[in-house]
């Protein structure tokens, strides 16, 4: 059969369980050479009834399942689910709630909250490349709008008006490639030109507003700035790319999630950025397989993901 190409497609596909197998198999082995995930052993047992493979290695748990070693790792949720909730998350343009793949999956709303979560995590691009060329580099702030929160939340989160209670975070996009996104302490000086050296090479052409952190970066690149309060375009000098990006970005939090606690928005920048740069040139089962081919060697547990250390424990999205 070849590749599904929607998503309907894809629930069948991957309903049969051997197409699970063998999708699995060619992500972690491209040989096609199941091996153990602890001892890298070829000398294993494949168990039907069970669906594992016994490793006759001498070390604990001898046994191992598809999820072994990957994000998806002592999860109750059948693999067929697992990529069904995955293929929804890279190719919904506006993201999918919790809400929306709980009804969807037949699974509770808390569980698919979690899964929605490890899916973000493999998302995570943690490239060391560097933006070059003329890049863009702008800031928003994100929040929860207090209309759309219930009483009690708004209560705790709204502390003040404008953007006290909302969270920064800096864009760097460079034109014709991939945007990144990260959440920053504030919008001073020292915090966003790190994150410009951090993430843009030297000499390359570096575009953003008139905010006066931005001062002192043309020794190292070749800095342009646009005054919003006058014009929107200078020649070159334009965020325009950004603004679009972060108006997707927005969409999709307001209205899809509605309400994101800030110790998770980084979570969700991934989930934007990785449909955003992969959204040309890439149909959806390719979008779906390069994500699922990151899911090895990444964990995230309930207590993380909860949040135990914060005052409060939602799960609203």
């Amino acid at each position: 059969m070849e590749a599904p190409k929607t998503l309907q497609e894809a629930i069948l596909h991957f309903a049969d369980f051997e197409n699970c197998k063998t999708f699995m198999i060619s992500l972690r082995w491209p040989d096609g050479i199941a091996k153990c995930p602890r001892c890298q052993s070829e000398k294993i047992f494949w168990i039907a009834k069970e669906r594992v493979w016994k490793c006759y290695g001498k070390h604990d748990h001898a046994k191992f399942s598809l999820k072994t070693g990957t994000v998806m790792e002592d999860s109750p949720i059948s693999v067929d689910k697992w990529l069904a909730a995955l293929w929804l998350v890279v190719n919904c343009k506006n993201g999918v709630s919790s809400c929306e793949v709980a009804r969807d999956l037949g699974i509770t709303q808390k569980s698919a909250w979690f899964l929605n979560h490890r899916i973000r995590m493999m998302l995570h691009n943690g490239s060391i490349e560097k933006a070059s060329g003329h890049v863009e580099v702008d800031e928003t702030f994100i929040g929860g709008k207090a209309r759309n929160m219930h009483i009690a939340q708004r209560r705790r989160r709204i502390t003040g008006t404008g953007t006290k209670d909302k969270t920064p975070v800096i864009g760097i996009l460079e034109r014709g490639g991939k945007v990144r996104t990260s959440v920053v302490e504030n919008r001073k000086k020292k915090t966003l030109q790190a994150e410009v050296n951090k993430h843009v090479e030297a000499g390359s052409a570096l575009y953003t507003d008139f905010l006066l952190s931005y001062e002192g970066l043309e020794g190292k690149y070749a800095h342009q700035v646009v005054d919003h309060a006058v014009e929107y375009v200078n020649g070159n000098a334009h965020t325009n790319g950004l603004e679009n990006y972060w108006s997707l970005l927005k969409r999709s939090i307001s209205g899809t999630y509605v309400s994101v606690e800030p110790w998770h928005l980084f979570r969700y920048l991934d989930e934007q950025a990785y449909r955003y740069n992969f959204r040309k040139d890439m149909n959806d089962f390719d979008r779906f397989k390069l994500a699922a081919s990151q899911m090895v060697g990444k964990r995230l547990t309930w207590n993380e993901a909860t949040g135990k250390n914060h005052e409060a424990e939602t799960y609203p999205n």
